[in-house]
């Protein structure tokens, strides 16, 4: 389906503005700091903060968001009560180098309320300060504790969700891999929203959206390869399958799986590549695209119809609710088996 041709001139216009990452790394973490302090308290979610300790000493800052119930009768008065149907541990998006839990302070909120959970996201370690396998190994820690419930000691694990959407996305699926490997626990559900799965963002990807949605939709192709080289400390990091999942050479064993790409994304083709691999080796697989999306739309405001429509696709996937789109060509679902 083509995106609407003002729609794209401004995609287009906007993506060339946008500098090099590589030198305003730095200033875009000022942007975002700065809006994450706009972000305003909404009475039905709490948010507290915490941290988790690591082998090294190091505290990773964690932002726990529990949704609330509130009621007011003339008996009682006002009652506010946790409505919490189960927790999402989240790894947020950025390349590794850029986002944060206070820029995501708005849609870990929206995640909570909507999808009646308690929301733990983690900031973890970030490139070029911390490179790989800083990232995958924080994230994992933190799970192993939240599995083992010495992180939060009454969390059902039965009910814990892994969520990452890009970076995060990744990070969602190596974290899955290594608990495999490791044997230390093995989560049971995983949500991956457009995530990051190859390591070769060149004109000769294998993938053809590296080179239709490469260069017009703000993220582009030459922004990833930029983000992985800041993020490795080695070319041969590039061919680990804890930083590029879709070289595991198993991905048997893995958490019932919903991926979600964006049409106009250009990790699009690796990220079903990757659901592919998933429900090939035997894995409970759902893959939706989300029509005339753009990498990291998760971040628009709640009432856009595109992040009404993914959480839609979480709630059916999470809780078996009924999928209601906002229109009539929201997504599209994409076979595990093709």
């Amino acid at each position: 389906m083509p995106m609407n041709k003002a729609v794209l001139a401004a995609f287009k216009a906007a993506t060339r503005l946008r500098p090099d990452i590589k030198k305003s790394y730095r200033a875009q973490r000022v942007v975002e700091d700065l809006s994450g302090k706009l972000h305003l308290p909404n009475p039905r979610c709490r948010i507290e903060d915490t941290v988790a300790l690591m082998p090294d000493g190091y505290r990773v800052p964690l932002r726990v968001f529990t949704p609330l119930d509130i009621t007011f009768t003339l008996a009682s008065g006002l009652e506010v009560s946790e409505d919490s149907r189960g927790t999402i541990l989240f790894f947020h998006g950025g390349g590794w180098v850029n986002g944060s839990v206070d820029f995501y302070l708005d849609a870990c909120t929206t995640m909570a309320i909507k999808l009646e959970r308690r929301v733990v996201a983690v900031d973890y370690r970030r490139a070029p300060e911390y490179r790989f396998p800083q990232a995958p190994e924080d994230c994992y820690e933190v799970a192993r504790q939240l599995f083992a419930g010495t992180l939060i000691s009454d969390v059902d694990t039965d009910r814990a969700v892994l969520v990452g959407d890009s970076a995060g996305g990744n990070l969602a699926a190596v974290v899955s891999l290594m608990g495999r490997d490791r044997g230390e626990f093995a989560p049971r559900t995983q949500i991956l929203l457009y995530p990051a799965t190859y390591n070769d963002h060149s004109p000769t990807s294998r993938f053809e959206s590296v080179r239709t949605n490469g260069f017009d939709y703000l993220l582009t192709a030459r922004d990833v390869a930029d983000y992985m080289e800041l993020y490795i400390r080695s070319p041969k990091d590039l061919t680990n399958p804890y930083f590029a999942p879709l070289l595991a050479p198993s991905l048997s064993n893995q958490p019932r799986t919903l991926l979600v790409s964006a049409e106009y994304c250009p990790l699009r083709d690796e990220g079903e590549a990757f659901a592919r691999r998933l429900a090939q080796a035997g894995n409970d697989v759902q893959c939706y695209r989300i029509i005339d999306a753009i990498h990291g739309y998760f971040l628009y405001p709640a009432v856009f119809g595109l992040v009404k429509d993914t959480y839609a696709l979480f709630k059916h996937f999470l809780d078996g609710d009924a999928l209601e789109k906002e229109n009539g060509q929201a997504w599209l679902e994409i076979s595990g088996t093709d």
